[in-house]
């Protein structure tokens, strides 16, 4: 084991957690394509109403428990020590991928494994994510620690868009590889992780924040499971915002997070130190980081209904193919992402954070406005060309930003730090989701509706028929493009298919009739969704570029010792230890 101080210390440590940031979030972006895959594996058919339920707690459950636990673990980390609690974490993810890939039930029983189980696995992740930004942060000297944190934190974003890929090729072949691919990753990372890392700073011990920890995981908890059950339709509406669950969970969990903050203003030792949020950078990059997050974690799922539900089989792909080639379509996204973002950690060393960090969402923003002005049968070109200026100006802002947060904070709240930021951006990922299907929804529920009676019609559907299935919630529709799903047989039925001449029953169910359908109040949707994200992207510039107006002042690297004593007024410091025990 090499010695904390010894020159290639820190180049393992930045392998090991790039690792285990890239594992942790691949595995989200993976199991989003492969959706139709899991659906298909497990019997489900995405049209019922209760599987919508399914879907959604598939996507989210993972985020939800990752934006609810980074921050408590990351204080965990700063009080036991950072590199047990991510050890732990490493070896917490690789037992539950097993598990996830040998789910032994059928329909909504596999469906519930799964769900179960990815929270479980979330843990880990989270351990993971929670710490790794803090275990780079002490290893590195400020000099370097830009580039350092550019190649993790890049790492951990483009795992977001590197499991869109390997996630379709894997579905392809058999939906359990999404998850067996987790474990030997997993199992190298645990053991190299147990025999090579040790924390290599000083700690305070502490006590839990108890009443913080509940007040913040139950409020999170209820504001982003309501946002979750928004999205599906209640009472005959197309979405379901007026349900009283929802907006008991949207009001309850707001309330409860103020009583939380309360909670962090008063008490000795908090596990969120609002204290931090007086540093101008700290509270500028993490607004950014959330913003940016939202306006993201949009694009992706944009994105993935165009392509799978509309562009592909418009281009000739069977929809069982369409996920594989969505991923592959998406690559230059993820390679000017890969581009950019450790060239911009290394120059942010030399030149300063603020310039790229706002200079990459602008280039997100201008990429996002001409997404809007492409159709929606495309040239693959253009569409190309503008998605990789979109992971250009992403990778230009994560890793800057990110050494901007932690470069701003005492080294003894790290793991506090590095926490909170990975809820910020946690937060924004399921809270796009919730934002823009409910955008997307809304603009679909304007024309939908008229263009299916009509294009139903016009193949001589009975309008009678044709106006029951149209005034099913367009969340059914929507879903199904996100599937790469065809409905049109199933909601006909074989009767009325059987009464139609044959060639507009093969025409309704063929490949191009429901993606022409549905094309032009999804482009309706998607000029909403694109100028909110833009709107995003420009506001998180705005907010990158706020500086301190006194920076000597403000500056926290010179008050590290006075901040870190303002909010643990009694811990004694600990030195670091050289080969810890693992927690247990």
């Amino acid at each position: 084991m090499l010695a904390v101080d010894h020159p290639r210390y820190r180049w393992v440590a930045l392998s090991n957690t790039t690792l285990g940031m890239l594992i942790a979030t691949v595995n989200a972006s993976i199991v989003l394509i492969s959706l139709p895959a899991i659906f298909n594996g497990l019997h489900l058919n995405p049209l019922e109403a209760g599987n919508v339920s399914y879907l959604l707690w598939m996507l989210m459950g993972y985020m939800l428990v990752t934006a609810v636990l980074v921050v408590t673990l990351g204080r965990l980390g700063d009080m036991y020590g950072r590199v047990r609690v991510y050890n732990l974490g490493f070896a917490i993810f690789t037992v539950t991928s097993v598990a996830l890939a040998l789910d032994p039930f059928d329909g909504g029983g596999g469906a519930l494994w799964l769900i179960g189980w990815r929270v479980a696995q979330a843990v880990g992740g989270a351990m993971v994510m929670a710490n790794s930004a803090a275990i780079l942060t002490d290893a590195f000297p400020a000099r370097q620690r830009g580039t350092a944190l550019g190649v993790n934190i890049v790492a951990g974003i483009a795992g977001s868009f590197i499991g869109l890929v390997l996630g379709g090729v894997l579905a392809e072949w058999n939906w359990r590889s999404v998850f067996w691919v987790n474990v030997p990753v997993g199992v190298i990372g645990t053991v190299w992780a147990y025999r090579s890392l040790h924390d290599s700073c000083t700690r305070r011990p502490g006590r839990i924040d108890w009443w913080g920890n509940l007040t913040f995981a139950t409020g999170l908890t209820a504001l982003l499971a309501a946002i979750t059950y928004g999205i599906q339709p209640y009472g005959g509406h197309t979405q379901g915002w007026t349900s009283p669950w929802v907006l008991t969970g949207l009001i309850g969990g707001a309330a409860v997070l103020a009583v939380f903050a309360l909670i962090e203003s008063r008490v000795t030792e908090p596990m969120f130190p609002l204290a931090l949020f007086r540093t101008a950078a700290f509270t500028s990059g993490n607004a950014a980081s959330l913003l940016s997050a939202v306006a993201r974690g949009g694009l992706q799922f944009m994105l993935i209904i165009w392509l799978q539900g509309i562009w592909l089989p418009l281009h000739g792909y069977d929809y069982e193919d369409t996920p594989l080639w969505a991923g592959i379509y998406l690559l230059p996204l993820t390679i000017g992402f890969l581009a950019a973002g450790p060239l911009a950690g290394y120059l942010s060393d030399r030149f300063g954070q603020r310039v790229f960090a706002s200079g990459g969402l602008l280039v997100m923003a201008a990429s996002f406005a001409g997404l809007l002005l492409i159709p929606s049968d495309f040239h693959y070109a253009a569409f190309a060309a503008l998605i990789f200026v979109n992971g250009l100006g992403g990778g230009l802002f994560a890793a800057p930003n990110t050494a901007l947060i932690m470069g701003s904070v005492p080294a003894a709240l790290r793991g506090a730090a590095s926490g909170m930021r990975a809820t910020f951006m946690n937060a924004g990922q399921v809270l796009s989701i919730g934002l823009f299907f409910s955008l997307m929804v809304a603009g679909l529920a304007g024309s939908l509706p008229a263009t299916l009676t009509s294009g139903l019609t016009a193949e001589g559907v009975p309008a009678a028929t044709a106006q029951r299935i149209a005034e099913l919630p367009p969340v059914g529709t929507l879903f199904a493009a996100f599937l790469g799903y065809n409905p049109i047989e199933e909601l006909l039925g074989p009767d009325v298919l059987a009464a139609l001449p044959p060639q507009n029953a093969a025409e309704l169910t063929g490949r191009t009739f429901f993606p022409h359908l549905i094309a032009g109040p999804f482009h309706d949707g998607l000029v909403v969704v694109f100028w909110l994200a833009i709107a995003m992207t420009v506001v998180a510039a705005l907010a990158s570029l706020i500086t301190p107006s006194t920076p000597r002042a403000d500056d926290p690297v010179s008050r590290e010792s006075e901040l870190a004593d303002e909010i643990l007024p009694a811990a004694p410091l600990i030195p670091a230890t050289k080969a810890p025990e693992p927690l247990t």
